[in-house]
């Protein structure tokens, strides 16, 4: 059921951090032809090797749109060895797989032990009205709300999971270029913005990068560019080639990170995490990023795309996650849809 009397915040709900313990990721299978042309059986297998990863220390919920698709999903899952018990199917129809941005945002509250978990509705008007035949899955966070029986708070305004992380404490990252797009939320100012965030997710302390990487159709989402890996953590997407179509707009990002503090005016610590150079046509790069990684409760799952600097990246991850195994899916054919891994998950926290 909406809730439209009190702000999550007032209520003591917080968005955690991603690493913090999930009960949960949320998946919807891809399907659309349109997003992947020549790349779908790829981009399928390549959920399979996510959701084995991850069902060993989670549930997973995977999106299917009808009978058909479920028993396809269900044969390429039981080909790989994985059980249902840790997989559990939805019948809801999707037009795509972006579950980041068109999903629910969890919070919880550790004050509300009879409420601790509830979903955070914002609107999604697919990266600015950009492809309106996305828009009914703007319906999305409904159906997983109600099918966990979560309250969910509406706040009416247009926000994507991509565009913000947090640090679970009080601190989130975003950038300008997205938050402030006229093609978003043209009636609310900076100031507005933050009020948002502190009044749904807990968010207190805003951190304002630039803009995102070239390719990217979300106008700068902040998972392509900068990630909170611990709390006053943040690895930073960078590259020294002055050549690079990106070097301008990182090393901006760079240098205000490195200027930021966090909620309680403490420096951050900021890790330079390369990037892997042009993928695809030169004249229209696609948003490759090993800053699109996504944190389960047992792996860190990184996208690499076949290049020098991979062994680079993930190494630099394995650093900073010692606990969780840092594995490297191959997501070029994914990327080719214009995200990457962080941008198909949605964790569902305990």
């Amino acid at each position: 059921m909406p809730s439209e009397t009190l702000h999550p915040h007032r209520l003591g709900y917080r968005m955690p951090a991603e690493w913090e313990p999930h009960a949960a990721t949320w998946l919807a299978w891809p399907h659309n032809a349109n997003t992947w042309p020549d790349q779908l059986p790829q981009v399928q297998a390549i959920y399979v090797a996510l959701i084995e990863a991850l069902q060993a220390g989670e549930t997973v919920h995977v999106l299917v749109n009808d009978a058909d698709m479920a028993a396809h999903v269900q044969a390429m899952l039981e080909q790989q060895g994985i059980l249902a018990p840790q997989v559990v199917m939805h019948t809801y129809p999707t037009v795509d797989a972006w579950l980041r941005d068109s999903g629910p945002i969890f919070v919880t509250s550790a004050s509300r032990p009879t409420a601790p978990l509830a979903a955070v509705d914002w609107q999604y008007t697919a990266w600015g009205g950009k492809y309106p035949e996305m828009f009914p899955d703007n319906a999305i966070p409904q159906y997983v709300a109600a099918k966990l029986n979560l309250t969910r708070f509406e706040p009416g305004m247009v926000l994507e999971g991509g565009s913000i992380d947090v640090n679970g404490l009080g601190t989130c990252l975003t950038t300008e270029q997205c938050l402030l797009n006229p093609n978003r939320n043209p009636h609310l100012q900076r100031t507005d913005i933050e009020r948002y965030l502190n009044d749904y997710l807990g968010v207190r302390h805003t951190i304002w990068l630039g803009e995102g990487i070239a390719g990217d159709d979300t106008d700068g989402h902040i998972d392509d560019i900068a990630r909170f890996v611990g709390p006053k953590t943040v690895v930073c997407a960078l590259t020294d080639d002055p050549h690079d179509v990106n070097y301008a707009v990182l090393q901006d990002n760079y240098r205000r990170l490195q200027a930021a503090q966090d909620q309680d005016g403490q420096p951050l610590e900021v890790i330079p995490l390369p990037m892997p150079g042009l993928v695809g046509p030169v004249e229209e790069p696609l948003p490759a990023s090993y800053a699109n990684f996504y944190i389960g409760n047992h792996v860190v799952l990184v996208p690499v795309y076949d290049h020098r600097n991979d062994a680079a990246a993930l190494h630099i991850l394995r650093r900073l996650f010692p606990t969780r195994r840092v594995l490297g899916i191959s997501c070029e054919p994914l990327v080719w849809g214009l995200g990457a891994i962080h941008c198909i998950t949605q964790q569902q926290p305990q």
